[in-house]
């Protein structure tokens, strides 16, 4: 079969404003086709370059209606959401009936995969540019850093994946490789993540115009979230204690308005998505407006993945994050707007909510300014607890779990009491609940499940039809297979 072809457009606007549409490209190649020698000769090519892989993290498949799907419809932390006979492949990820004709399942590879591309543009060709050494070093590590995120991404979604660290043949030929083993994929990942830490400035090193870009940080914890799904406590303990010795993140004092504007690029945030929204229109993603309140108000969305019921009661009394995470149908808002009391659902993500006050989202929440969060320090603090339970020292998992319900709880003195069981199953069973309830619908739940090895026991219990031994991964798209000529391979039992 011939090989598609995608052609790779690169914005010239800076990371604080973003770069522009998340579809400048034309469906051609999967792998990306290279760019003009004209174009990697000087250090503006190279920012530009390094904007565009960026600005891939923006794109529907990456960031919005797929994501939302693998990590957290697919979850007992939320449904479907919209109308029942509303978008039947989401429908397919949430009750795990998909199939390899999965049509978010295709968008979220194919748009990994040019993410990819784009930064193996990076990668392989600003080495060769004339530049600042100490630019051109960050710019690398930051690709490297985005690379490995998108394979991370891939890898937890459908085992081994094929590894393209290659420009594509300039014939235009077939490019596909065979996929990789689940740990050969991981290998690649830590070796981008490791070369960014070497490379990458701390956050505070950044000028302010460089707001949002990578960081030794956020390299550093994104490694310890990989070597966890691994089971490599050790390194997860060392990377996540680095983290936090480098003082330069800490706990943002309101959890309710980590969500909103006044949280974003917080003390508290190590990787968020960057988005603006531009006059021109651009900039900006779908991710509020697919998750919003499907309902007769201004700032009505689409209505998708809204929390469960299984959700809803896994808070303790009185928990202030429950209020923080779920929109109820009736609720005033707080922004002049006020959820009819009949709606299509009765909860909504109130983290992904956009306030109809927000100077952010002028054009309308279709192209909204809202930054999607990625890595917080509280999930860093709490990797450290895991890690730290997991190697015998159940004092520092205490002080590390202890401080984010500290946290969540203010100033109250009768919710969120501290834990003390030191005993070794309890007090990870205390740690794996926290993570449910401070991270929920902030995309870990179902992948947590599944590298816990309970996802079978927790998904069945809440109806999902899923099968151990087969649903740990989705099917591989059948697009994807068929553009290989066979040389890629299906998942067992699909």
């Amino acid at each position: 079969m011939k090989a598609k072809h995608y052609i790779i457009a690169l914005a010239s606007l800076s990371l604080s404003m973003a770069v522009s549409s998340c579809q400048d490209f034309l469906d051609t190649q999967p792998l990306g086709e290279e760019l003009s020698e004209n174009f990697f000769a000087t250090s503006d090519g190279a920012v530009q370059a390094t904007n565009a892989v960026y600005n891939q993290l923006r794109d529907f498949s990456v960031h919005t209606f797929s994501f939302i799907g693998i990590a957290n419809v697919a979850s007992d932390d939320a449904d479907k959401g919209s109308t029942p006979g509303d978008a039947p492949a989401m429908g397919e990820l949430d009750n795990f009936t998909a199939t390899a004709a999965n049509g978010l399942l295709d968008g979220f590879w194919q748009g990994h995969y040019l993410g990819i591309a784009r930064a193996n543009q990076v990668i392989l060709r600003v080495p060769d540019i004339q530049m600042d050494d100490a630019l051109k070093a960050r710019l690398i590590a930051e690709a490297r850093f985005l690379r490995g995120y998108f394979y991370f991404n891939l890898v937890r979604t459908y085992g081994g994946v094929p590894i393209i660290d290659e420009l594509p043949p300039r014939d235009g030929s077939n490019s596909s490789k065979p996929r990789a083993t689940r740990e050969q994929t991981y290998d690649f990942i830590i070796a981008d993540l490791n070369a960014a830490i070497e490379a990458l400035p701390v956050r505070s090193a950044y000028p302010a115009a460089d707001l949002g870009r990578i960081t030794k940080g956020a390299a550093q914890g994104m490694l310890a979230k990989v070597y966890m799904y691994q089971g490599n406590w050790g390194q997860v303990l060392s990377l996540t204690d680095a983290v936090i010795a480098s003082g330069e993140y800490s706990l943002y004092n309101n959890y309710a308005l980590l969500f909103n504007l006044e949280g974003e690029n917080s003390s508290e945030s190590i990787f968020e998505v960057q988005c603006a929204t531009l006059p021109q229109g651009g900039g900006g993603s779908q991710y509020a407006e697919v998750q919003s309140p499907r309902a007769p108000i201004p700032t009505g969305g689409w209505g998708f993945n809204v929390p469960s019921e299984n959700l809803n009661n896994a808070y303790e009394n009185g928990d202030p994050r429950r209020q923080a995470t779920i929109i109820y149908a009736g609720e005033n808002l707080g922004d002049g707007i006020t959820i009819p009391t009949v709606v299509d659902n009765p909860r909504y993500n109130q983290k992904a909510y956009v306030r109809a006050t927000d100077p952010r989202s002028p054009n309308g929440m279709g192209d909204s300014g809202k930054n999607i969060r990625i890595l917080r320090y509280a999930d860093v603090l709490l990797m450290n607890a895991e890690a730290a339970n997991q190697q015998g020292n159940s004092a520092k998992a205490l002080t590390d779990l202890n401080l984010v319900r500290k946290r969540a709880r203010g100033t109250s003195t009768t919710v969120l009491p501290d834990v003390t069981t030191t005993e070794p199953t309890a007090l990870r069973q205390a740690i794996w609940r926290e993570r449910r309830v401070e991270l929920a619908m902030e995309h870990d739940r179902f992948w947590d499940l599944v590298r816990q090895g309970r996802a079978g026991t927790v998904l069945r219990a809440v109806g999902k039809n899923f099968v151990d031994g087969k649903n740990e991964v989705f099917p591989i798209p059948q697009n994807r297979i068929d553009i290989s000529g066979g040389l890629i391979t299906q998942n067992p039992g699909y």
